[in-house]
């Protein structure tokens, strides 16, 4: 008889307090440390407060990675507790954090860490379709090879109103982030292979970029009927919001669409008014 199964995931998986307690996915949080100040990634500091801080003193935070110390500690009472692991991360091209967990898994009894070859709701996906899985009483083992044989039906994408956050973090030349502001281009971004890179340059002001970037994302996509996430930075009026919902359900013609607000780790790089649009193609 198979073992009940905890999906966890880390904290790069954006998802809302809500779609946590709905699906009962675990967390473990990066770290972000701002000066003497250290928070949990998605507890107690926000991509708004980052961005104030940022306008204020020019400084933004470090992330890091949590340990395979850490991971072990995080495992091992569910272990104990008699359950399997399903635990998704992101990318390990991006992020020590896969590796820190496979460490910690191969000291334990059916733990299954599986990279997600994705970020931000990419990985929410996964974790999303994992917890489905578990609930129709598929063991740990048959999720984890599932979810590996999904990563590369996963659209991440994002487009980005500026890049001077890309800029600060040393992501691309001051040449390059002028050039753009200049020209008002506005860069996309997909993963590849486990890296994010730009596959596209948009022109005009964002508003107008989102409706274009989320149609050609989304038009003539067999997307898997469930689940389509529209993920920000922050910053972008709710009325916006709304419209943009509203084009995604016409396009995509999925049951849900999740609007959710990306986390400090993926928000330090990408600044305010970044916007995506994830799904599975089938």
């Amino acid at each position: 008889m198979s073992k009940p199964v905890m999906i966890t995931a880390d904290s790069t998986v954006d998802l809302s307090p809500e779609l946590i307690a709905r699906y009962n996915i675990r967390i473990i949080p990066l770290t972000i440390t701002l000066g003497d100040d250290v928070f949990p990634d998605g507890q107690g500091f926000t991509p708004l407060d980052m961005y104030a801080r940022y306008r204020q003193d020019g400084t933004l935070p470090k992330t890091s990675a949590p340990g395979v110390q850490e991971l072990l500690e995080y495992f091992t009472p569910f272990v104990d507790e008699g359950y399997e692991i399903v635990h998704l991360d992101i990318s390990a091209e991006l992020s020590n954090t896969f590796n820190a967990a496979r460490l910690a898994a191969a000291e334990l009894e059916g733990v299954y860490p599986v990279d997600s070859r994705m970020l931000s709701t990419g990985v929410g996906l996964l974790a999303i379709e994992a917890a489905e899985c578990r609930d129709r009483g598929m063991s740990a083992k048959e999720i984890a090879e599932h979810l590996e044989s999904l990563t590369d039906k996963v659209s991440t994408s994002f487009v980005l109103d500026t890049l001077e956050f890309m800029r600060k973090g040393g992501r691309c030349s001051g040449v390059a982030a002028l050039a753009a502001n200049l020209l008002q281009l506005k860069p996309a971004l997909e993963m590849k292979d486990g890296k994010l890179g730009v596959y596209k340059k948009y022109r005009g002001s964002i508003e107008h970029v989102y409706k274009q970037y989320i149609t050609e994302r989304l038009k003539g996509k067999n997307v898997c009927p469930g689940h389509v996430f529209l993920t920000e930075s922050g910053e972008i009026e709710p009325a916006v919001i709304e419209e943009l919902v509203k084009l995604v359900y016409a396009l995509s013609g999925c049951k849900e669409v999740h609007h959710t607000l990306a986390g400090c780790t993926v928000s330090t790089h990408c600044g305010p008014k970044t916007l995506g649009v994830l799904f599975i193609e089938k």
